[in-house]
This record gives structure tokens, sequence and C-alpha cells, in this order.
């Protein structure tokens, strides 16, 4: 595990050089963050007049920010929620535009803001953007007064507080930008490129929108270069065009590039597009956005090829939240965590089931992982939102359906063409489950005559006449995709069918280019017999092996993306439960038990990794739906878990299970340098080997060999003493700049240095310096406790902790971790 962890930080450090680079995505103009001086009030005041006269006492804040995270845990609050609050929240920030800038155009761009938004700006309305994932902007040109200062307010309404299955957030939790364009520029993500191969060939397709808002017809200049990885242009071209008065104009073109290296998972090898619009020859707009060459083919048969190497998909569903950062996106988080899940093999996200933050496919595409990006959880009719456990009680039915017919389109295609130009993103995903057995739609089929059989979910009783009826789906999905087609050709659609035996009888599965079957591995063989020309995968899977050989096993299915890639808060079980607890990473993105045992499966380098448990009672379980993988065609506590932890600390003699992931065809056990446990292959019904011995002091290690029988790799756990220090190590970047966000890992070690498993001791955490504490995370699931303050306790021996620097250059930043009993661990950094 050391191994691991090492590699990982040395892969994590190198990974961070241009974590400053603007990640701002509206394609046109010249965009300022500003994210700094905002002021939030929680509850209603009445509308923009209020936030005008009564802001005195507001809370100071800077973005990105979620209201909801920061608050108490309650359980009279949903279960879907995580137990957290929802409500109206108000903010304001006071904005000059100086007297110079009048002549231009001013945008102000959101990347998201949960939820049901209204933007004013000196009191008067400029629009209003239902759905809290969707990036949007507004020309607020018309309501500034230049060379004074300007007020925006932001009405954020999360009222219907449980309007998801999972924790959304509340608030502006994403970065907002300030816009300054021509009169005549780049429309907002105008820009759009999309790669062809042809022969020893690249062919870079381009479009270029373009719009004039003033009266006058403009004659225009579009140059566009390809710069190569290197900086230096390898193909360039330009058109002239006459955009009319208030109109729009599109200009085509086609790079072609010889022997272009191309974009890969081992290789994510990106081009630059640079875009230049001149009038009368003056630069008057100018874009970059990043590009490059790769092929996607399906089959029904063969399954996937990335540039045409046939492969598995071995993905993970994420949800968009990070443990107690709520919905706030910084850019460092998750590149940390999409690094570490790399590190296990996964080489595919999809983003269940929203779109999420720009950086976030920006980072996918610079790391080399495969994205699905998807569009909705609902359409047209609510499902249920479970209030008081995970499938448990009466659930409610609060939802963003209600603007569904008015907004769906427009939010499906602003993803479209907000996320079109990244290189990772292999499928549009235009819906989760929205086919759910009698949630809401029914049909005859789910009276049984028919023995279709594939429900591996509740279907709520049989068919219902009075519910909305499946047929309708099929329509639905058709005016979908035609709305993705319209605005990227280039890739395939599809969505995450949860009663495939329901769909089947409608129109729905035809309307995509490729079906995803969430949890329905019993219907691989007979669909692909049914429907030859289907390309079948797994949109959404458990972690059990059965799963997993599903796809392995079976060449027509090109792969599976496991629900999920990381714990996530909400649709939470009963109290005491923050979230839903069966991911790889836990929510501070440390690798848990079935992370090593996914590595086992999907890892090329040889690996290993030991955990035990108590042989009575079998391996704690902290969740339902772990309880239920668990049991996945297996007879309960005969088959060994994938959820062991790496402890060696016992009652001498007790019987304990020893168990081993490891990717080596057989393994031994040794405990202080005698063997154990006798050398065993690998068990091909679960996946797992294991020995079953008495408890001794000392250190425990695996042997993992080959098949001549030599070792390959090797992995230990060792008996610790009681906790004595506490070790605190900056992850990633050192040199730390204004703005940063700071990942601190702490881990309680005894006196030897070994590292303290069972260790839960509280965590006091204080700051000297312009610094502020964006939370403490431990990844513990049933802690309830209060995430609000600079106190918390470990799990498992560790925690992350997050700081954002806010000084100026030079300034001193002092953080110092302590704990009743242990020694104190003291951080020093200066702002660079």
């Amino acid at each position: 595990m050391k191994k691991i962890m090492k590699a990982l930080a040395v892969l994590a450090a190198s990974a961070y050089i241009g974590i400053h680079s603007l990640y701002a995505q509206p394609g046109f103009g010249t965009a300022e963050r500003v994210n700094s001086d905002w002021r939030f009030h929680l509850g209603d005041i009445g509308g923009a007049a209020g936030a005008e006269k009564n802001h005195v006492g507001w809370q100071q804040v800077s973005l990105p920010h979620d209201w909801g995270v920061k608050y108490p845990l309650s359980p009279t609050l949903a279960s879907a929620t995580g137990f957290l609050p929802g409500g109206i929240g108000w903010y304001q920030k006071k904005l000059a535009i100086p007297a110079e800038d009048q002549g231009k155009k001013i945008f102000l761009y959101f990347e998201g803001v949960y939820n049901r938004s209204e933007v004013f700006i000196n009191g008067k309305s400029v629009g209003k953007r239902p759905n809290g994932y969707i990036s949007f902007s507004y020309d607020i040109t018309p309501y500034i007064e230049f060379g004074k200062e300007n007020t925006i307010a932001v009405k954020v309404d999360h009222s219907k507080s449980a309007d998801s299955r999972w924790y959304t957030g509340s608030g502006i939790y994403r970065d907002v930008w300030l816009v300054r364009a021509n009169a005549l520029h780049i429309d907002q993500w105008g820009v759009y490129a999309y790669p062809e191969l042809k022969q020893e060939k690249g062919i870079l397709n381009t479009e270029v929108v373009l719009v004039n808002s003033t009266q006058v017809a403009a004659p225009i200049r579009v140059e566009q270069e390809l710069l190569d990885p290197m900086g230096k242009v390898v193909a360039k071209k330009f058109q002239k065009v006459q955009v009319g008065a208030a109109d729009k104009a599109s200009v085509q073109q086609q790079l072609t590039v010889s022997n272009p290296r191309l974009w890969s998972l081992e290789q994510p090898v990106q081009y630059t597009l640079r875009t230049i619009v001149t009038q009368n020859g003056k630069q008057i707009d100018q874009s970059e956005v990043k590009t490059g060459f790769r092929t996607f083919t399906f089959d029904p048969n063969k399954g996937f090829a990335l540039n045409k190497v046939w492969m598995k998909v071995k993905g993970v569903c994420l949800h968009h939240d990070a443990g107690v950062l709520g919905s706030e996106m910084y850019t460092e988080v998750w590149r940390r965590r999409l690094l570490t899940l790399k590190s296990l093999g996964v080489n595919a996200i999809r983003t269940s089931h929203n779109p999420q933050a720009s950086s976030l496919y920006t980072l996918c595409d610079e790391l080399g992982l495969l994205v699905m990006d998807e569009a909705f959880d609902e359409w047209e009719f609510p499902k249920r939102k479970w209030l008081q456990g995970w499938n448990v009680g009466t659930p409610g039915f609060e939802g963003s359906y209600d603007f569904f017919e008015s907004w769906g389109e427009q939010d499906l295609a602003d993803m479209v063409k907000r996320d079109r130009n990244h290189l990772s993103i292999f499928a549009w995903s235009i819906g989760n489950e929205v086919d759910y057995p009698n949630d809401p739609y029914s049909h005859p089929v789910l009276n049984g005559e028919k023995k279709e059989g594939g429900f591996t979910q509740a279907s709520y009783g049989g068919y219902k006449k009075d519910a909305p009826d499946a047929m309708r789906l099929g329509d639905i999905a058709k005016r979908l995709v035609a709305v993705v087609k319209k605005y990227d050709k280039s890739r395939a659609v599809t969505a995450g069918l949860a009663g495939v035996a329901m769909s089947n009888e409608t129109a729905y599965p035809g309307a995509l280019d490729i079906a995803g079957y969430n949890y329905t591995e019993s219907r691989y063989q007979q669909d692909h017999q049914r429907y030859p020309e289907r390309v079948i995968f797994g949109s959404e899977n458990r972690h059990d092996f059965p799963a997993w050989l599903a796809v392995r096993d079976n060449n027509h299915i090109f792969g599976q993306f496991l629900w999920t890639g990381i714990d996530y808060l909400g649709e939470s079980g009963r109290w005491p439960s923050r979230g839903f607890y069966s991911g790889l990473l836990d929510f501070a993105g440390f690798i848990k038990p079935r992370g090593y045992y996914r590595q086992s499966l999907w890892a090329d380098k040889p690996m290993a990794y030991l955990g035990t448990y108590p042989l009575k009672g079998g391996a704690a379980v902290t969740d339902v739906w772990s309880a239920l993988e668990s049991e996945q065609g297996q007879r309960k506590n005969e088959a060994p878990s994938m959820d062991a932890w790496p402890i060696w600390n016992y009652q001498a003699g007790q019987q304990i299970r020893v168990v081993c992931y490891t990717n080596s065809v057989a393994a031994r056990l040794e405990l202080n340098g005698q063997v154990v446990g006798q050398e065993k292959k690998y068990d091909q019904k679960t996946g797992i080997i294991f020995w079953d011995i008495p408890y001794a002091m000392g250190k425990l290690e695996v042997i993992g060999l080959a098949t001549n029988g030599k070792e390959i790799v090797r992995e230990s756990i060792q008996s610790s003493q009681r906790p004595s220090t506490i070790e605190a190590v900056i992850l990633g970047n050192q040199q730390v700049k204004s703005g940063d966000v700071l990942q601190i890992a702490l881990k309680i070690l005894d006196e030897k240095g070994l590292p303290v498993i069972l260790s839960e001791d509280e965590i006091t955490c204080d700051v000297v310096g312009n610094a502020r504490l964006l939370g403490m995370e431990a990844g513990n699931n049933a802690d309830m406790g209060d995430y609000t303050d600079n106190k918390q306790r470990v799990y498992h021996g560790k925690m992350i902790v997050y700081f954002q620097a806010l000084g100026q250059s030079g300034e001193n930043i002092a953080i110092r971790f302590s704990s009743p009993w242990l020694k104190t661990a003291t951080l020093e950094r200066q702002i660079k």
C-alpha cells in the first residue's frame, strides 16, 4: 500500500502543473473571475430592492459557495439531501464598471447556480434560469451604469429542497465571470471543432458563429491556427464573411494535419485551435480551444474502440459533491480525485446525472479519461425522493420536472454546445432511469404476461393504467436525440435504462445510438440475440464480481460504470447516514478496500492488497447497498468480502479472515517471515484469495506470484501500538499562491511511525495567517457531528483538510493540528 500511495503522490505532484490556467467556458471576449467580495443572506427578503436596502449584517463570502453544506445535519430533514437544508438565499456584489468600457458589451457568465435563480442588475431583473446544473450568461449592458458602482443581486430558490435523489448543494457553487466583448464578437460557445481521421491525415472540422449586435452590417475576417502540443502552428486558414446588422453568421473551415498525434488514455495529446476575428485589420475577438484527434467506434458485436483499438470501458458514475465541501467546485480537489481513480484502473466517468463543472471535463481531457456526459435524471414527471432513508418510508415528489417542457431542450442544447469541444467526451446521455417501472411510467408488460423478466429494481406493483404511459418515452427520446444531433453529430447518444424489459416495448431504445443497461446484466445475452444491431453496455452497475464477468467475458458488452466511483452526500440510509457509501473512494478521496479490489480487476501493473476481519460476523458493512452487493449470487457470510480494511490488531488467537485482492495468478501469506497461508491460486469465482488464521502480533505480508512461481509484488500490514503522533502532509504542489486550495492529508501514527488504522482521535485545527479553513473530511458516513467548525475525528486513522490561501505574495501561513495525548503537527508556507 505504501508503494501505491508514494506513486500517487508523485503522480499528483506532477499533474498539478497548470492549475492556474483559466477554465472559463463562455468562449468569447475577455473573461475575468468575479468570485470575491460577495455578501450572502439565507432567507427571502422580498425582492431585489430588499437586497439593496437591507444588506447590513449579511455574511461576506467568496465563490464558489454552497450554503447547504455549511449548516448542521438534522434528522428532521430529507435523507435524499443527506439531511442537509435547502431554502432561499440571496447574493449581492458591488461591481465597478469603468467609463472607458462604454461601447463594449458586458456579460455575466454563471457556471452553475443551484437552483431556480434570478439575476438582478441595479434592481432590475435580467433573467431566470431554473436548472441548477446548466451554465448561462446574461447581456447586462443595458442595465449597467458606466463609470459607477453597480449592484449584482442573485436570488437562489432551493425551497424545494428535496428535489433530487442526491445532495445537490444550494447557491452559486461554481465560478462567475465578467465578460467584456466587442459589439461584434464570437457567439457564446461559438467555436466548434470536431476531428476526423482519413488515412494518415487528421482533419479538424471547425465552425465559428459570429454575433453582430450593431445596426450596421460588417465585413469580418476569421483566421484559425492549429498549434501542436509544443506550440508550433501546423495548419492555418482564413475566411471572410459579411455579418448582417443585428444578425449572426457562421464560418466553416477544415484544417488538415499530416500524421497527427492522437489523444489516448495513455497519452492524452491536445492541440490548440486559435481563432482570431478582425474587422478592418483590427482584432476584435479571439478564442483558444483545446482540441485534437481521436476516433470512436461502436459495434454491436465487438463493443468499443478508441483509435481503432478495441477495449473495455472501466467506468464509474460520479456525483458532483466532495464531502465536506459540498457542491463547491475546486479544480485541485477534483484533479487529485480523478488521478486516484485512474490509478485504480478507471478509464471513464459518467456525470451522474447532470452536466458538471467545465473544469472537470478539462481535467479529463488532460489526464486521459473518457466521459459520458449526462443531462437529466427525470423528464416530464417526478420520481420518488426518499425522505426517511434509502427506499424506505413515504417518498416525496419534488423535482425538476416542472420546467422540463419549457426548458429541457434548451438545457440539453446548452450542455452540448458548452462541452462538445472536449476530447474526453465520447457519448451524450439524455437521461437516467426515466423508464424506472412505475416511477413514474407504466406499461402492461409489468403484469408479467410476456414473462420478460429483467426487472432488477422494484416495479411497485405491476401495470398501473392511470400512471403515465411508457409509450411516451420513445417520442421524448427522439426529440432529445434530435437536439443533440443538431449541435454535435460526431458522438453517440445514449441513456441509462432502468426498466429494459418495459422500454423494449417502446421506441425508446431504438432512438439511441448505444443502449445503457442499469443493473440488468441478466439481459445481456437475450437482448443481444433479439436486437442484433443494438450496442449494449452497463451504464450503472454494482461492484460484485459477476457484474464484471458479464463485461469481461462478453465481447459485445463494451464496458460498465460502477455505482459509484466516490462516496457522495445524499441518497442516505436511515439516520445516521450522510450519504451513499458504495464508492471506490470515500468522501475524503481516500481509497477504500473495494477500490483496491477494483484495482485488482482493472489495473495492468502488478498489485496486492491485504485486508482482514474477524471470522465470526464478517466484515463490517455500513450501508444497505454494500450488504446487497455482498450477497449477489452467494450465501451470506460465505464469500470473502471486498470491504476488508488493512487492520492487524486483534486478540491473540482470535480467528481472522485475511483477504488478498491481487492480479497475481497466485499468492501466499507470511507472518513475521513465516508462512501462515499456503500458496493459493487466484479464485475465478470471487476474484479474492483468502486464508483463515489465528491472530498473532507482527508483520503480515502477502506475496503475489507469477506463473513461474516467482515473486512479482509484495504488500504488508503491521500491528500498531497506541496513537502517538499526527503526521501532516500537503498533497500536490508545494508552491502556494493566493487562491490556491491546499489539501493536507493527516495520518495518526504510533511511536514507531506505523499507521494506527483503529484511531478515531479528534483533531483541532488552528490557522495563523491569511487562509481560510474550507473543511475537515475524514470520510465517515455515520459521523453526523458538526462539520462547520475546526474540530473533527479521524476515521481509520486518516483525514483530509482543505484550506484556501488568501494572502498576498510574501505572507506566511502556519497551520497547526493538535489532539489530546498526541504530538502536534505544524505546517508553514509562504505565499508565492
